[in-house]
């Protein structure tokens, strides 16, 4: 979550004249995140998140993403859900941007997740893919393994000014990954954002999830190892093997992984570690004036891919992974 859009109280006035929420009470920025630009709304009626949509939000994905959250819900799932106007429309519009209310979920993210969390964490990831099932939209991976040759091209320039060699490094990645990508395994509705952020908890349980912005169809064992990449990985790059095995076992107390996508779970690794590579180097640079948050460092994700890479090169699958 992030501030790039900043409101002022007429807009806000304006915008609230929709809902049948009350009159506002606070409205404050939520600093994190790098996509949207979001707040803390406090009403008559209780607490909520304002969210403009911006960036690599399509306004046409959004209706799958607030269903999407509904349907969650509905099925017990913690998930916030979209609150409706006056009219029953779930997305308005303000300062020209597509915008939503959506109710407040309580909890809290861990900035250093231990190996209980991290279990938390897989069990939460699980739940949602059994929640998600028999959804009936879909939306393509609009960010998944075939648009990485594309989102990297113009960007060499970019990834050799970072470290020599690094260009070259990654055109080598992004042709054994489209080699390899495994393409027969179960698949669903992924959230393909699991981070810490992105996860609550409450008294060290798993609470709920929030930020749904990229979640689409793909291969259910890809989210597992973006999980893998957010939650098991210290500061300084190491990988944590107490976490991974942590988050593993959590995620199977719902949903056991086939002997396929333990054997396959690396190279997913490897390739969740690129695609946070590329956005991250996408944006590098990219400081727009007024926003409350600065751009990610691409090196962070640059070391897991050297990670991945050799666990890859190492073979054993996911046993080999959790040995490393």
């Amino acid at each position: 979550m992030a501030v790039y859009t900043d409101l002022s109280d007429a807009e806000l006035e304006a915008f609230l004249a929709a809902y049948d929420l009350g009159a506002p009470v606070s409205f404050k920025g939520i600093a994190e995140g790098v996509e949207n630009s979001n707040f803390v709304l406090e009403t008559a009626k209780g607490r909520f998140i304002l969210t403009v949509y911006e960036r690599r939000v399509r306004e046409a994905d959004l209706p799958f993403f607030l269903s999407l959250m509904e349907w969650l819900a509905d099925r017990g799932f913690p998930s916030a859900r979209p609150i409706a106007d006056k009219s029953g429309q779930r997305l308005g519009r303000v300062r020209d941007r597509p915008a939503a209310i959506i109710s407040f979920l309580p909890g809290l993210s861990v900035r250093r997740p231990t190996p209980e969390h991290c279990a938390g964490a897989g069990v939460g990831l699980s739940g949602l893919h059994q929640a998600a099932e028999g959804f009936p939209a879909s939306r393509p991976n609009d960010l998944g393994a075939a648009s990485w040759k594309r989102l990297f091209k113009g960007l060499e320039v970019r990834a050799e000014a970072l470290r020599g060699g690094l260009a070259d490094e990654v055109a080598s990645d992004l042709d054994q990954l489209e080699r390899a990508w495994p393409r027969q395994l179960p698949s669903g509705v992924v959230h393909a954002d699991w981070f810490p952020d992105n996860v609550f908890f409450r008294s060290r349980a798993f609470a709920g999830a929030i930020d749904f912005y990229f979640a689409a169809n793909d291969l259910l064992a890809y989210d597992l190892a973006i999980a893998l990449n957010a939650w098991c990985f210290d500061d300084d790059g190491g990988f944590s093997t107490p976490r991974a095995r942590a988050l593993v076992d959590g995620y199977e107390r719902g949903r056991p992984l086939s002997a396929a996508e333990r054997a396959g779970l690396p190279l997913l690794a490897q390739g969740a570690a690129m695609r946070f590579f590329l956005t991250r180097l996408a944006d590098w640079g990219d400081d727009r004036p007024g926003a409350l948050v600065r751009p990610k460092d691409p090196l962070e994700f640059e070391r897991r891919l050297a990670f991945h890479r050799r666990a890859v090169r190492a073979g054993g699958g996911l046993d080999g992974l959790l040995a490393a």
